[in-house]
This record gives structure tokens, C-alpha cells and sequence, in this order.
């Protein structure tokens, strides 16, 4: 049977070069004809990201239809870097992004709830049912949530994607998705907005709460992503195409250190005035420990207070907090006791059973 698969797959992949190259056939297999065919690859890569962004939106239903009332709303961020010298509309006008929102269904629409903004991770990432068992966590306490698909997130296209603006104008789509939220669901307590990410995300609700204090009651930050500069000397350099793509910030990190400086956590931790609690795992093997380690040095330069845990090789590494395993779930339960603090969540869990409970929908 195996070998069967592999035979099939052979023949798919031989079918789909010879039709490539048959769209090119007439013409002599010159270098504009390659770049015809890498660029017929790369902008079909991006129409299967859309198709599989399409399917993951259905699942959101089944996984946490039952509980939840699920809705996804277009907005408009700020215009694209370079907007004040673009000749096009395209370049001039605010940026138009997603955001999912999830809000607990049986609450008292005259009452007032606690709202977490929920950034997704990954360079080029995005908002998707990898994120389920924390947000049917996040509605049994009764937690409005919303997830902004902020500029350069995959599965919306090829211009999407090439908005990003890692560290940067990014963080102004996410705080007008909090924006969003209290001006147009009343049943959301102003005073009791938390932000909370991993990864990228854990960058983003970092940089949120140093430029906008006084927007957030408090923030999570699970392996954030602290220290570009020091990120782009231990990860391989393909990784740095991405930020020195002529559609992104377009010079390496050696050619501009003070444009990698501004988007760095890092360099802005004098600005922390917001209750905040920060994870890193010692064998993580995307955000390195040393980087989250320099971010709570410098916050500890400046005589900041926060809360923060190293903790020593849980098992899966980078997504260690995230995990279904027990050691996973544990950590979740307490990072909700340290939300709860500021947020009041109506609903707040007893012990870690009633959160896996919720999560795992089983009684």
C-alpha cells in the first residue's frame, strides 16, 4: 500500500512539472523562462494557502461551534510602509486585514466581560484551529477573544503576505482590532482588555503594551520573540530573506541594525508599565532562551516589575505551553490564575481538571 502512495505521488509530481513546462513549451528554456515557471510556482503556492485557510475557517465551527459564537470581520489598518511616496491608490489606502471573533455562547448580553487580544505566532503565519483547545479554555471562563490576521499573515494571497511588517506597523493592526472590539460589542468591559501570544505573537503583545500602557490590563508573553538582532546571528540565513526581502524591511540586519533595533522587545523594555508574565523553555528550538533572557535582563536593568519562568526542557521544546500533554496543561491553568488577577473572568477555574474539562469536551 505504501508503495502505491509513492508511486501516485511520483506520477502527480512528474504530471505537474510536465504541465508547467508544456505552458512554456513553445518558448527556449531560457532564464526569463525559469523565472516564469518559479514565479507560476510561487504564486500558486500562495492560491493553495488561501484554499487551505478556506477549510481551516469550517473546522473552526465543528471545534468550537458548540460553545462559541464565531465571526471574522474585515478591517482597516493603517496604510503600508511607504505609503507617503506611492503613485497607486493600492499603496496609499489603509491596509485591509481579518480578525476571527470568538464570543462564549449563554453569556448576558447586558452584562460586561474581560476581552483577550490573541495574536497569532510565525513569520509568515496565521489564526488557525491549532489555537482550539485554548480558546474553548478561554470561553468557559467566558473571555471574549479576538485573533487579528494582522499584514503579512498567510492564506489571504500573494499581496497579503507581502505587507508584512514584522515588528512594526503589524502591532497597530492588532491594537485597532482591540479598538474594533469596544466600539462595536457593548458587552465588553473596556477596563479588563489582556493581551496574550506565543512566539511572534509573544512579540506583538510585548511591543502592544510598551507602545499603549494605558490600552491593556495585562499581557502574556510565551516565548516571544525578543531580539532580532540577536535572532538573525544564531538562525540560518534563509531566515533572514525574509526580513530583507525588497518587500519587507529590504537591507540585512548589518546594513541597518537601528531599523532591526526599533522592532526588537528588547530595546524597548524601559517602556513596561502594564502587569506582565513571560515563559521561555531551555530547549527551545526556535526562540533560543538566550533571547528571552535578554529581555529579562533589560527589564530587570530598568527595575521593572513582572513575572517570569525559565523552564528546564518540557518536552516540546518552542510549543512547550501549548501542548496537550499534562505538563502543558498545567502551565495553561496558570497562566489563566495570573490573567484572572487583572481580567475577573465571570467564570474562573477551581483547578486544572475543570480547564481540561472545557478543552477537551468530555465531562
Amino acid at each position: 500500500m505504501k508503495q502505491k502512495k509513492s508511486i501516485r505521488k511520483k506520477i502527480l509530481l512528474v504530471a505537474m512539472i510536465l504541465t508547467t513546462f508544456n505552458l512554456y513549451s513553445q518558448e527556449p528554456v531560457t532564464k526569463e523562462v525559469t523565472d516564469k515557471i518559479d514565479g507560476h510556482f510561487y504564486n500558486l503556492r500562495h492560491r493553495l494557502d488561501v484554499l487551505e485557510k478556506k477549510i481551516d475557517d469550517v473546522l473552526w465551527f465543528e471545534r468550537v461551534g458548540d460553545i462559541a459564537h464565531i465571526d471574522k470581520v474585515f478591517l482597516a489598518g493603517a496604510p503600508p510602509v511607504g505609503a507617503e511616496n506611492a503613485t497607486t491608490l493600492a499603496g496609499k489606502n489603509p491596509v485591509k486585514f481579518y480578525s476571527y471573533v470568538f464570543i462564549p455562547k449563554g453569556i448576558d448580553p447586558s452584562g460586561k466581560y474581560p476581552l483577550i487580544v490573541l495574536p497569532h505566532g510565525g513569520v509568515h503565519g496565521d489564526f488557525n484551529t491549532y489555537y482550539a483547545h485554548i480558546i474553548r479554555e478561554m470561553m468557559a471562563q467566558q473571555y471574549i477573544v479576538v485573533a487579528p490576521e494582522y499584514r503579512g499573515s498567510t492564506g489571504y494571497g500573494r499581496r497579503t503576505y507581502e505587507l508584512i511588517d514584522y515588528g512594526g506597523l503589524e502591532n497597530e493592526d492588532v491594537n485597532i482590532s482591540r479598538k474594533y472590539m469596544l466600539e462595536n460589542y457593548s458587552i465588553i468591559d473596556e477596563n479588563r482588555v489582556g493581551i496574550v501570544g506565543w512566539s511572534h505573537g509573544g512579540m506583538i503583545a510585548l511591543m502592544n503594551i510598551f507602545q499603549n500602557p494605558d490600552e491593556y490590563a495585562c499581557a502574556f508573553a510565551g516565548v516571544p520573540v525578543s531580539d532580532l538582532i540577536a535572532r538573525m546571528g544564531y538562525k540560518r540565513p534563509a531566515y533572514e530573506d525574509y526580513f530583507s526581502a525588497d518587500y519587507h524591511i529590504g537591507q540585512m540586519v548589518h546594513e541597518n541594525i537601528s531599523e532591526y533595533q526599533r522592532r526588537s522587545p528588547v530595546y524597548h523594555a524601559g517602556k513596561l508599565d502594564t502587569p506582565l508574565r513571560i515563559h521561555t523553555n531551555t530547549n527551545d528550538e526556535d526562540v533560543n532562551v538566550l533571547e528571552v533572557q535578554n529581555l529579562i535582563n533589560a527589564l530587570k536593568a530598568d527595575d521593572k516589575d513582572f513575572e517570569y519562568e525559565i523552564f528546564q526542557d518540557i518536552p516540546g521544546g518552542h510549543s512547550f505551553d501549548r501542548m496537550d500533554h499534562a505538563e502543558g496543561r498545567k502551565i495553561r491553568y496558570d497562566i489563566y490564575k495570573f490573567l484572572e488577577q487583572y481580567l475577573d473572568p465571570p467564570v474562573k477555574f477551581r483547578n486544572p481538571g475543570e480547564m481540561e474539562r472545557a478543552a477537551y469536551r468530555y465531562n
